[in-house]
């Protein structure tokens, strides 16, 4: 495993969340899908080295806990990546083309349909909410998958309010 870009205090409890998710999904994945896996975490870990949620905590406890929750209903690998790298395009320097290029165009378009259900900005809140069903309908219409993965990152933003 790659060295693990956060403080040195929070290093075995990053470790300890990485093999949590990869015991979870190894009870339903391939070992090759489960060692993906944890290149993703290792890849996320890095992108968002250096940022942490108000909480104080580093922000990569955040994507591994949006994994964590679709792991636990048994998710596609795939889809596990996608939720490690969800916040990647949007809050790192990487592209949805780097992103394609090491994980594949499958998990690269997950990533960036999250990304597009959040980028728009609203004058209402009447208007946001008719315009974000209306970004639902056509994510789902495309990958179902896009929806389940910013559903468990709100699930987890609400769990986490304070953060």
């Amino acid at each position: 495993m790659r060295k693990l870009a956060v403080d040195d205090e929070w290093l075995d409890d990053l470790r300890l969340r990485i093999d949590d998710l990869c015991a979870i999904a190894s009870e339903y994945l391939e070992p090759e899908q489960v060692e993906r896996l944890r290149d993703a975490c290792g890849f996320a870990a890095e992108a968002h080295s250096g940022i942490y949620r108000k909480s104080g905590e580093p922000y990569i406890f955040h994507p591994l806990a949006v994994a964590r929750i679709l792991a636990n209903v048994r998710f596609d690998y795939i889809t596990l990546q996608a939720a490690l790298l969800h916040d990647v395009i949007e809050d790192t320097h990487y592209s949805k083309e780097q992103l394609s290029a090491r994980f594949g165009p499958e998990v690269a378009d997950l990533v960036d349909g999250v990304s597009k259900l959040t980028q728009i900005q609203f004058n209402s809140k009447l208007e946001a909410q008719a315009e974000n069903f209306r970004k639902m309908f056509l994510a789902m219409a495309k990958d179902l998958r896009v929806i389940m993965i910013k559903l468990a990152d709100r699930l987890h933003n609400m769990r986490t309010l304070g953060a």
